[in-house]
Parts: C-alpha cells; structure tokens; sequence
C-alpha cells in the first residue's frame, strides 16, 4: 500500500469536527451522526495511530497538541479536496446560501429590498442571519457575510468592496429648527451603545462644536434611529440605513452625510466565481450599493 501510515479515512471527518468543536456532541451536530458514532471512529483513530489524542475530563475534551497539529493537517487536506472536487465536478451547487450580515444594515436596507431580490435573481434562495465582527464560515456554517471593515478580516476571506460609510445627523423634519440652532442647544442627542463614539467621530471629522440640551444612550442602534423617527433626539446615522426613512420623509439630514473611513464589505470563504449563486448574488448586492457609494456631500467646519 502506497500510504502505508494513512489512519482510516473515514475516522478523519468526526475526528477534525472533535476538534475543531472541542465536544463531541457538536461534532456529531454537524455530521448529522449520533455521539456514538463519533465517539467510535475517534477512538479507532486513536488505536490506528497507537496514541490518545484528548485529555478527557468528567465534563471536558480537550485535544491534545498531537492532536491539534493532525487536524491542522487533516483540514487543509479536506480543503484541498473540496475545492478539487468544485473545479471537476459538472452539477452546479444548488441549494440556498447563508448570508450574515450586521443586524442593523439587515433591518433596515437589506429586508425591505428582498423582493427586489426574488424578482431579478429568481433562482438565489438566501437565508438571513443577524450577525457582526469577526466572521467564522465553517463554524457557523455561513456562505457570506457583509461586514464593515473597522476590525481585521480573516486573511483567508475573499472580499468585494460594497460601499463606503457615510454618516451624519437625522432627526424628524420638525426638530430641524432646533437641530440646526447655534450649538444644538434644543435637542437631545441620541447614543447607542454599540456604537457609542458616533457623535464624536462625526464631530472630529466636521469639526463641529456641539453642546446639547441634554443626551440619551439606548443599548442598539436600531432602537436609536427609532427614537430618532419618533422625534425623541437627533441621531447619528450611516446612510445606507435611513436611506428608506429620507425618501419617505420620516427623517431628514441637515448636515448632509461625510465618509468616515470605513466600507462595507462582502465577505466569501471562496471566490465568487466557483459558485454560481454567490456570483449572482454578489453582482445584485453590488449593483444595489451603487447608490450609497455617491459622492458624500460637503460639510462646513467650525462651530454650528
């Protein structure tokens, strides 16, 4: 036998997940096997290979270095093989794709523009997970993900530039006298918690002085810009996300928006071209972002 050393081969796939998951439970979750069964093929690997490979405690496993530097291997293997099988298989991947994206682009850009979706890319089925920060494809079994880029992307990850963030004040159309008095003295400003240097950022990049009358922190950003729809406050908000909210004239901008910094970005454990849904799903987000890529509009500096 050529490979004389090679332990059973189908030990490997229950034995990575093991590892990759640290629980067997979750390994055979993701095999769509019993715990039994996962459990039996890691201790045939274990005896082929004449080693343990987990320290295993009453409600612990924990793999053992041995282990961690074989499944290391184990799955640059399986990579390598998948995307040898892609490139010679005829079949077209079928099914639909998970897309992850930031909960609050999710809510109020990505949702409303689904039907959009379904009538130009009829045969792209997607499934929506609210999600933000780093990104985990195979853990979390994602496709895609649309994040934005004010944190390291994993260097494996194949990105496709969206649209550039543009931020700036919104609030219903009846406070903008007070808004747009000298300092903001009338209105409250609006904070989120997830996003708490908002007001900052866009001051440090305005240059604008602001001293409010007073100052409200709600936990999410999306229930910022509700406060902000329901006239409670003056809200710092990206574009993309009340685009919908200043066509339909529930907020206005005074200010205009300004770039500040970051983009959007669409994220892919692979090229988009070995998947022809991912393909055609990329070049609709694409042509549906081209709107919120425009010219950002100016912004006096100096005090209001």
């Amino acid at each position: 036998m050529r490979w004389s050393s090679l332990p059973p081969p189908n030990t490997l796939l229950p034995f990575e997940a093991t590892v990759r998951h640290a629980s067997m439970t979750a390994a055979a979750r993701e095999l769509h096997v019993t715990h039994g069964a996962v459990s039996r093929q890691v201790q045939n690997l274990e005896r082929s290979l004449g080693v343990s490979l987990f320290e295993r405690g009453t409600r612990s496993l924990r793999p053992t270095q041995d282990a961690r530097q074989l499944a290391a291997v184990v799955r640059d293997a399986l990579d390598q093989i998948d995307a040898a099988a892609r490139q010679t298989s005829r079949r077209a991947p079928t099914g639909p794709l998970t897309l992850s994206c930031e909960p609050t682009l999710l809510m109020r850009w990505l949702i409303p523009r689904l039907p959009d979706l379904a009538e130009l890319v009829p045969d792209v089925t997607v499934h929506l997970s609210a999600g933000g920060g780093p990104v985990f494809f195979e853990r979390d079994n994602i496709d895609l993900a649309i994040r934005r880029d004010d944190f390291p992307f994993p260097a494996e990850a194949h990105r496709t530039r969206l649209f550039a963030e543009r931020i700036g004040p919104v609030c219903r159309p009846d406070l903008v006298p007070r808004l747009t008095a000298p300092g903001m003295a009338e209105v409250t400003l609006l904070h989120s918690g997830t996003r708490p240097e908002a007001w900052d950022d866009w001051k440090r990049i305005t240059g604008t002085a602001v001293e409010p009358a007073a100052q409200q922190t709600l936990e999410h950003f999306y229930l910022t810009l509700q406060a902000a729809v329901a006239g409670v406050g003056a809200a710092i908000a990206p574009f993309a996300v009340v685009q919908d909210d200043l066509e339909r004239g529930q907020l206005v901008a005074p200010f205009g928006f300004v770039p500040d910094g970051t983009g959007y970005h669409l994220l892919s454990s692979r090229p988009s071209g070995q998947d022809a849904r991912e393909h055609r799903l990329t070049a609709w987000l694409r042509s549906r972002t081209e709107e919120l890529d425009g010219e950002p509009e100016p912004a006096e500096s100096g005090s209001r």
